[in-house]
């Protein structure tokens, strides 16, 4: 069944499940990157020695508590707007100085972080999240 068959089925579109399914999948590949750097999951030899207080010590924290936080969909449009600007920031101190195209610096992965988290600031989580869990019961309260 196409995905234009399953809207007009439901009487409408999949957009705001596909904002879920969007933050989650952005949060976990997030994740993955400061689960290397502090739980060394999967192994990178490059994070073998990282120090919890260094640079990239701090960036894996940032990675790991904010990529779960936004996957479960906890204080999403904050987190994402951290996240937003904390991918801005990488991208400007470690990949813009050897060039300044993301394909050839490296950095075409920051940039995409970059404006997924900016939207899902704008856009918020989706109806399969913690926020809209606790809107809803506020909402009804």
């Amino acid at each position: 069944m196409t995905p234009t068959k399953i809207a007009m089925q439901t009487g409408g579109t999949a957009q705001p499940e596909m904002l879920s399914v969007l933050r989650i999948v952005a949060a976990l590949l997030f994740m993955q990157h400061g689960s290397a750097k502090l739980l060394h999951i999967p192994h990178q030899d490059m994070f073998a020695h990282l120090q919890l207080a260094s640079l990239l010590g701090v960036q894996g924290v940032i990675e790991l508590v904010g990529g779960g936080l936004l996957a479960i969909g906890l204080f999403s449009r904050p987190v994402a707007f951290i996240l937003s600007g904390d991918m801005a920031v990488a991208f400007f101190m470690a990949h813009f100085p050897k060039s300044w195209v993301p394909l050839l610096n490296g950095g075409d992965l920051a940039v995409l972080f970059c404006f997924t988290f900016l939207y899902l600031c704008v856009a918020g989580p989706g109806p399969w999240s913690v926020d809209a869990m606790m809107q809803g019961k506020r909402g009804s309260a």
